[in-house]
């Protein structure tokens, strides 16, 4: 039922958006928003928020339904292709611009959304929202993630991750090249503390280890192979960051932009090529392999092309 509001004589003269936060306690930004969607009427008619109201007016207030940000939104996802199929898990090849799960504050499509919207059915323990989730990818990383199908996978592919014996690897293009060409970066990861969206590498930071090797090396650029012996936020970023060498098109973490652009990048070159792990039932190796998406695919042969 639509709430009603009448205009008193305290308010008359007032605009809309400013006497809606008063009668409703809203913000002046959240009463605006309630009107440019049409959701205020007099008489019949939408009212826009610097229309003035006169006392005695009587509003009609429908507002919407917030849709809970943890709800899983089952629907088909362009690009989430699967990579293997099993009765105990499912392997997917995540695009860019999908995140593993629904959260607070993202309101694009999921894994698990995609998943439930191909008929996928997972049946593990633990908040809907995440049911199979063993571990993430970054919205803006693409490439091999595993999500269990059953209780027993999930446990079992939850502890592999924990226990480190999951073969994560990651191919990244980074600007410059690193020296020296095959090493390892251990130094700990924490939020950055200038800026709560980043991380960065700080003293009371959590252990990170990441071991690289440069396979190809263009000038402004190399393509690097990279083993994650850890799982941090953001680790291969802040890594490279770090190093001065910084993932191309990760302009959040200090790439040139003009390299991205020279590149057709709108996002980080960074891709999960490879995934292997015990299979959860039977112990014998599983191996995914992602083939590079076709922006970061247009990127690296631009590279190879000497075009840049």
């Amino acid at each position: 039922m639509p709430e009603r509001a009448v205009v008193p004589e305290g308010l008359s003269g007032a605009r809309a958006d400013a006497v809606l936060g008063e009668l409703l306690g809203l913000s002046r930004s959240a009463a605006a928003a309630l009107l440019a969607g049409g959701h205020v009427t007099l008489r019949g008619k939408a009212v826009a928020k610097s229309t003035k109201l006169a006392a005695g007016d009587a509003l009609e207030i429908e507002r919407p339904a917030v849709r809970d940000p943890l709800e899983v939104v089952v629907e088909k996802v362009d690009g989430l292709d699967i990579l293997i199929d099993d009765e105990d898990f499912v392997v997917v090849d995540k695009p860019v611009g999908v995140a593993a799960h629904p959260s607070p504050g993202w309101v694009g499509p999921t894994v698990v959304g995609g998943l439930a919207g191909a008929g996928f059915r997972i049946s593990t323990s633990g908040a809907p929202e995440r049911a199979g989730i063993v571990h993430r990818l970054d919205v803006g990383t693409s490439g091999a993630m595993v999500v269990a199908k059953t209780e027993h996978a999930y446990t079992v592919l939850k502890q592999a991750f924990k226990d480190r014996t999951v073969e994560k690897v990651y191919h990244a293009v980074v600007q410059g090249m690193p020296d020296p060409l095959e090493g390892t970066i251990d130094a700990p990861i924490g939020r950055h503390p200038g800026y709560d969206w980043r991380f960065a590498v700080v003293e009371d930071g959590r252990p990170s280890v990441t071991h690289y090797e440069v396979i190809e090396a263009f000038g402004r650029a190399s393509l690097v192979e990279i083993h994650l012996e850890t799982g941090r936020t953001h680790q291969i970023r802040v890594h490279f960051a770090a190093l001065h060498h910084p993932c191309a098109g990760d302009l959040t973490y200090g790439a040139d932009p003009r390299l991205a652009a020279d590149l057709g990048l709108t996002r980080q070159w960074l891709h999960a090529y490879r995934l292997a792990f015990a299979h959860p039932r039977t112990g014998e190796r599983v191996e995914a392999v992602s083939p590079y998406p076709v922006d970061l695919q247009y990127a690296l042969e631009t590279l190879r092309g000497g075009h840049v």
